[in-house]
């Protein structure tokens, strides 16, 4: 055997070689398969997860559900210990009760004042006559008293009256000005009061809010994935507690080059090919297109896709698409979504399955 082919440097590079060689020819099997008009992108199941969190801390009452529970949206998955939200509570309705009655108490002092000060504009349209009828009289009596015919006495009692009545007038009309002072203050107990129990009843709300929140609710329908505390621990506010999944929203990301992405728009149709299920292929729609060029995760196959600048791509599973299937689905699931580069061109009775890399 020639000595050449036994030095290491040359076997090296003969298995790198090899090696090109067989990935090429794989790529190119993978490829020869698709149909006219089609091209196709790697990808993965993705479903909506949601961390479900304690708005709260305290002690974990109950946790009512396990993991791979189906859920719906507001049952209620776990209690907390809220004893003194409770206690709480008992205050702010007591302070509420308080508040209300100091509501009822300035509008009856309100209304009190109302009525005294029509009783201060009665008198002083009282006050008001006596002195028109004090000055009318003067008026007739002064020159009577020039002619002396009335006494100097009468007319200065006349006069002594109508100086009487116009004190009288004054004192009224002070009067009816405190009454209308007085009125002013009471409206603004009133308001005082008034927003007070918006106080005390704000305080109550907040603590009911809070009990309610001593009941941790599922947002969304989904399976829960994960029980990150159990009954009896002692959590912080926004501790997580649960994970939930929803399987209802699947999708799947994959990454077209500029001179595909170009051609694709939002709404179009795409068929998902998974590998565990190669013989359906799942109707879906494009729904997002990133406005940005980026570089490719290492889980595109080839290194020489990964040293292209791509574009994202966000596949939206029709509800249509999952039927029968749907409780075979999960996230993770890795697949092919299949693109028609015409959307004129009809879709294929198959399409390939998907194939493994080497």
């Amino acid at each position: 055997m020639n000595r050449s082919l036994q030095h290491p440097l040359f076997a090296g590079l003969l298995l790198v070689v090899l090696a090109a060689v067989g990935w090429m020819g794989w790529i190119w099997w993978r490829h020869a398969d698709a149909p006219s008009g089609l091209v196709s992108s790697n990808g993965r199941l993705e479903a909506t997860e949601v961390d479900i969190a304690s708005r709260l801390g305290g002690r974990i009452r109950h946790m009512l559900v396990d993991e791979g529970e189906a859920v719906q949206a507001g049952q209620v998955l776990a209690y907390l210990q809220v004893d003194s939200l409770h206690a709480q509570l008992r205050e702010a309705r007591a302070q509420q009760q308080r508040a209300s009655q100091g509501v009822t108490v300035a509008q009856a002092q309100l209304a009190m004042r109302r009525s005294e000060q029509r009783g201060a504009q009665a008198l002083t349209v009282q006050r008001h006559n006596s002195l028109s009828a004090a000055t009318r009289r003067v008026e007739r009596s002064q020159p009577l008293g020039r002619v002396q015919a009335l006494s100097t006495q009468e007319v200065d009692d006349e006069e002594t009256a109508l100086a009487e009545a116009r004190a009288q007038l004054d004192a009224a009309q002070a009067q009816e000005e405190g009454a209308r002072a007085a009125i002013r203050a009471a409206e603004a107990d009133v308001a005082s009061a008034q927003a007070m129990l918006e106080v005390a009843q704000a305080a109550t709300a907040r603590v009911e809010a809070d009990l309610e929140e001593g009941a941790i609710r599922a947002p969304r329908d989904g399976h829960i994935q994960y029980r990150l505390a159990q009954a009896g621990e002692v959590v912080t506010e926004g501790s997580k507690l649960l994970n939930l999944i929803d399987l209802s929203d699947l999708h799947m990301h994959f990454f077209l080059p500029a001179e595909l992405a170009g051609k694709v728009r939002l709404g179009q149709e795409v068929r998902v090919v998974l590998d565990a299920m190669p013989a359906d292929a799942l109707p879906a729609r494009i729904t997002y297109v990133s406005r940005q060029a980026q570089f490719t995760p290492k889980a595109v196959e080839t290194a020489s896709e990964r040293q292209k600048l791509m574009f994202r791509v966000k596949a939206q599973l029709t509800p249509s698409s999952r039927g029968s299937i749907a409780p075979h689905l999960k996230a993770g699931m890795p697949g092919v979504a299949w693109i028609k580069t015409a959307e004129q061109l009809p879709w294929p009775k198959t399409l390939p399955a998907p194939e493994q890399s080497p």
